[in-house]
């Protein structure tokens, strides 16, 4: 039942009726205010306000007005009505890989994005998160198999396998399509390859060493610390000069230097979010103090691997260079404020392979080849996670398996060898 007020005014002068209509015990009045207008009478003011009040009552019977916290209730209601039925495109952008990239590097981010969009959103972009069975998923990761590399393959398949494992955690799907999708094999072309291939025996190390002694100073210097190190590329092209303990023989890896095209270069952290110290031979020692005399030639630069760009300067006297202390004042030095580009030692790598025949010639190949060699020749595992700057042993020993059983055959080649010698 409707009731209608005396007359009121507004703040600014303007005659209204409040009408209430009450909608049983428990539920909120609803209240909208008349409007009359200027030069009516009494008697169509009452008439109008009575038409009004009975419309106001027959759309409240018929649901069309509710009261302003019922209608926050029902979009609310209708929200998460609708957070319910996302495709993959929208729980993807919208939750997965907004988490992502709070956990992840730029490169990695960027990589699951493209991921997604080349390989995952063109077959089951716009499908309901509900609606993906293990047979699609099944024959998304086969279909791609056939065109691309096992290991390109795998990527997509953890990626698949991350997006759905967090829609079954945070109930977007009441299952989890993956559990029931076995992880793709390699092609019979890729059998029997493992990461043994991934890096140079002792021998195919000793002759990247000795080839590159024909190489320009700084290029040795960078192959020799790779080597002795087994740092990651962007670990080493963003080393300072005082990251070299000089006395202790050591050095210390606190950033790493990226490439991303998106965004162009930048500094992070080492992939495992922690600085390291590891120890540096003698010889690595003696080539970098060889390269910072001959740097000094070149440039000014904080960062011991310096852009290729200065090793072309002509010394003109601007605001970044530096008067060079010679008889003649006239020699003017570059200050270089960069680090060379992540991108410069994967060029220059593909260039010594070729002259050197050095197949698959790359940054990562010392990094393996180091791990390689120091755990063949009995050097433990955690010692090595350590120096590699693994987040977990586990890593190292699943990554260089084929080294560590190098290592029991030598194990038990030094038993025979005993057993014999007993004889």
């Amino acid at each position: 039942m409707a009731s209608i007020s005396d007359e009121k005014l507004t703040a600014d002068g303007r005659r209204y009726y409040e009408v209430r209509v009450s909608r049983g015990r428990g539920k909120t009045q609803i209240k909208r205010r008349f409007y009359p207008e200027d030069g009516w009478s009494r008697r169509t003011i009452e008439r109008e306000i009575n038409k009004f009040a009975a419309d106001l009552e027959n759309q409240i019977q018929e649901g069309t007005i509710i009261s302003r916290a019922e209608k926050k209730e029902q979009i609310a209601a209708e929200e998460a009505e609708k957070a319910k039925l996302k495709t993959v495109r929208q729980y993807a952008e919208g939750v997965y890989l907004a988490a992502k990239k709070v956990e992840t590097s730029i490169n990695t981010d960027s990589n699951y994005r493209t991921n997604l969009e080349l390989h995952v959103y063109p077959v089951i972009g716009d499908m309901l998160l509900v609606d993906v069975t293990p047979a699609m998923l099944t024959k998304l990761l086969l279909d791609h198999l056939a065109t691309h590399a096992h290991a390109s393959t795998i990527k997509v398949y953890n990626i698949l396998n991350g997006l759905f494992d967090m829609a079954f955690m945070d109930y977007s799907v009441p299952v989890n399509p993956m559990a029931r999708v076995r992880r793709p094999k390699p092609k019979k072309e890729e059998e029997g390859k493992d990461e043994s291939e991934k890096a140079l025996t002792a021998e195919g190390l000793n002759h990247v060493l000795k080839s590159m002694k024909a190489e320009p100073l700084k290029w040795q210097a960078l192959i020799l610390l790779t080597a002795d190190t087994g740092a990651r590329r962007g670990e080493i092209c963003g080393l300072e000069w005082n990251d070299i303990n000089w006395e202790e023989c050591t050095v210390t890896f606190s950033r790493n230097y990226q490439y991303n095209p998106k965004v162009g270069t930048y500094f992070t952290s080492p992939k495992n979010g922690k600085a390291r110290t590891v120890d540096i031979g003698e010889d690595t020692l003696s080539l970098l103090r060889r390269w910072k005399e001959a740097q000094r030639e070149v440039c000014i630069c904080k960062y011991i691997f310096n852009p290729e760009k200065s090793n072309q300067c002509k010394y003109k006297a601007d605001a970044h260079c530096h008067r060079k202390n010679d008889p003649n004042k006239k020699k003017m030095i570059p200050i270089e404020k960069n680090p060379m580009h992540p991108d410069s030692p994967t060029r220059y790598f593909k260039k010594f392979a070729d002259r050197y025949n050095v197949p698959g010639f790359h940054p990562h190949l010392l990094r393996h080849t180091s791990a390689s060699v120091a755990i063949t020749n009995g050097a433990d595992v955690t010692s090595v996670s350590a120096r590699l700057g693994h987040s977990d042993p586990a890593v190292t020993l699943r990554m260089y398996s084929h080294a560590n059983q190098e290592s029991i055959r030598k194990a038990g080649q030094i038993v025979r060898d005993a057993l014999k010698a007993a004889k």
